[in-house]
């Protein structure tokens, strides 16, 4: 079986327009049977919007399902309900019938939204509805990126007999907790609040009041209503590279006159609050049942717990089944953007060569015998793991992550004069450090944080410009440690998990401690790769609060990063460490205050230790 290493099209979604309604009039007349504003009933009698595309043919059919937040019922702007039926055409064209759900509470879905917190009866009853249909073979699949997929996971844990296979891409929003990672949604991470949700939220979350359509309007009269309202809110746009910089954290939205909802209770959740375990989210501790091909990427808010997730169902799924058939992609690319790879893909300013894959070829072939039953020799030839590793520029295939032959080597942090800035002399060492070697000293002043320059992130707007960008501007700051490796005289491949122990200390009672790996090229170029965080308080466990003293040394395990990255020869590895990442984190204003409903802040003096007795490092998988 081949797989064609180029650009197809996507199957994230969405919304309805005049446009495609043109579109829908012309292929009526052709084998295909189009069922809009199917409002579909769950146990408590609210009902769901679902619009139902499926071929005209007597024989029964497997479902291909999207359940989504955002709006798919707009008559005016033209392009997104274009796409839908471009989505659902390409399954028709293969046999397949494709459903597509607003979320409880969304548009024309009745009921109250909740973010990370829906029933999932909600998906069970539709999954039940959907097999029971004449035209149905009973079997059915999910797929989407981030929030058409972040919901899956939980829903998986119910095992609906129904439900045959999944495609999660991009799906981290939908993980509470996964060995090391405790990220509640992507709202955190090391205890640290992420400031994508903010952003988000301001988009997309219902405000308190709302125009609803009627109970009992049928779905006649909502095709007809559909024509000249889709219930989608204009907001005026913010620029939230200022707007996120606004004190306290829980008055940003209204700040910006924004809807009121559900983000004034959320934003108030500590990491280990019970509403995070009331649904929608999956826990490690949750059962799974669903044979699963995964996306990832690299430049992904949440790779870590994407890649934690795929390892977590591979050795606890419920049978032996579950456990076999769980297949992951790893590509170079934002969330959500690795079809958009072409033969020079660019990340930031990153160019990671030709990342192109047949994403079309392998989800039709991953739903065919899973749906259709085709012996087609998926699992057989198509290997368990797709990676793409940068600086090599190529696809590589591997049975387990990371990799099989992959050798953690330690790292240890040294300086003598201070590694303050790129101007200071900071290493990182294969040897351990001088047992009399001086702590690094930097000041963390919460309104003057050091500003996110690329990374990992989603949803932002303009105030993060994700990827991978030259650094070396940010690292003239005081407010950075740098520590950089010799130049390698041999090229390194650097795949898997990558851990850090520092030996911290402050004079506030709380405060933030922050890395970021970097790949540093001949000619001094520093590019991103991955970034970490870790709030103080949270260094014993995220069910409590432990406040640092001035004077004392703690030592920080912070959350694994994630990458595969070719270090070339002459080059050099990096990190630097600080103690703020704006906004692509939130700022601690180390009071040990609440931080989201503070305004005031104190600058904090902060100790990273590196010696024989407090050997601050990092560890990187190697892969022979």
């Amino acid at each position: 079986m081949k797989y064609t290493f180029y650009l197809l099209f996507g199957f994230v979604l969405l919304s309805s327009s005049l446009r495609a309604q043109v579109a829908l009039e012309e292929v009526d007349k052709e084998d295909i049977i189009i069922d809009q504003k199917v409002m579909m009933p769950m146990r408590d009698g609210i009902r769901l919007c679902t619009d139902i595309y499926r071929p005209k043919t007597k024989k029964k059919v497997p479902v291909v399902f999207v359940k989504t937040p955002y709006n798919f019922n707009s008559w005016r702007d033209g392009e997104a309900s274009k796409r839908v039926f471009e989505s659902a055409k390409v399954y028709i064209d293969k046999g397949y019938a494709y459903v597509v759900q607003n979320e409880r509470g969304r548009y024309f879905s009745e009921g109250d939204w909740d973010i990370l917190g829906p029933p999932m009866t909600d998906a069970y009853d539709a999954f039940t509805w959907l097999a029971e249909q004449d035209w149905c073979n009973g079997k059915i699949a999910t797929i989407g990126c981030s929030s058409t997929a972040e919901w899956q996971m939980a829903f998986a844990a119910l095992d609906h007999p129904a439900h045959a296979a999944m495609v999660p891409a991009g799906y981290g929003a939908g993980i509470g907790r996964v060995g090391p990672f405790f990220e509640q949604g992507n709202w955190y991470r090391g205890g640290a609040g992420q400031m994508l949700f903010t952003a988000w939220l301001y988009g997309v979350q219902n405000d308190e009041i709302r125009p609803v359509f009627p109970k009992d309007a049928t779905q006649e009269q909502l095709i007809r209503a559909s024509r000249y309202f889709d219930l989608a809110p204009e907001r005026p746009k913010v620029d939230w590279s200022e707007g996120l910089r606004h004190l306290p954290i829980k008055d940003i939205i209204t700040h910006q006159n924004g809807p009121v909802g559900i983000y004034e209770e959320m934003i108030s959740r500590k990491p280990n609050d019970p509403n995070w375990y009331k649904g929608g989210l999956y826990h490690d501790d949750m059962p799974f049942g669903v044979p699963s091909l995964w996306i990832a990427t690299w430049f992904d808010v949440s790779t870590g717990p994407n890649l934690a997730l795929f390892n977590h169902v591979r050795e606890n799924g419920k049978d032996a089944e579950t456990k076999e058939n769980q297949y992951l992609i790893i590509a170079p690319t934002l969330h959500c953007r690795y079809k958009r790879a072409s033969e020079q893909t660019m990340v930031g300013d990153l160019n990671v060569g030709d990342a192109r894959l047949d994403y079309d070829s392998i989800t039709f072939e991953w739903f065919n015998y899973w749906l259709k039953g085709n012996d087609n020799g998926f699992l057989k030839d198509f290997p368990r793991i797709h990676y793409y590793t940068m600086g090599a520029n190529q696809w590589q295939t591997a049975e387990t992550w990371p990799p099989e032959g992959t050798e953690m080597q330690t790292f240890y942090l040294n300086s003598r004069k201070g590694a303050n800035s790129i101007f200071g002399d900071g290493t990182l060492d294969s040897l351990e450090p001088d047992k009399q070697a001086k702590p690094d000293r930097f000041t963390y002043d919460p309104f003057n944080p050091v500003p996110s320059y690329g990374g990992n992130v989603c949803c932002t707007g303009n105030a993060v410009k994700g990827g991978s960008f030259d650094q070396r501007q940010m690292e003239t700051r005081n407010d950075i440690l740098v520590y950089t490796s010799e130049v390698l005289e041999e090229g390194m491949e650097v795949s898997g998990f990558i851990e850090s122990t520092l030996y911290v200390g402050s004079d506030a009672r709380d405060t933030d401690f922050t890395i970021k790996l970097i790949d540093v090229y001949p000619d001094g170029r520093a590019f991103n790769l991955d970034e970490t965080i870790l709030r103080a308080r949270y260094r014993e466990g995220y069910d409590k609060e432990v406040f640092m003293e001035e004077g004392k040394v703690y030592k920080l395990e912070m959350s694994p990063m994630s990458t595969s990255n070719y270090f070339a020869k002459g080059h050099s590895i990096r990190i630097e460490i600080s103690s703020s990442n704006f906004p692509r984190f939130d700022r601690n204003l180390n009071t040990g205050g609440k931080n989201y409903d503070e305004s005031v802040g104190v600058k904090a003096n902060n100790i990273i230790y590196h010696s024989a007795k407090y050997p601050s490092q990092i560890r990187l998988p190697i892969r022979k």
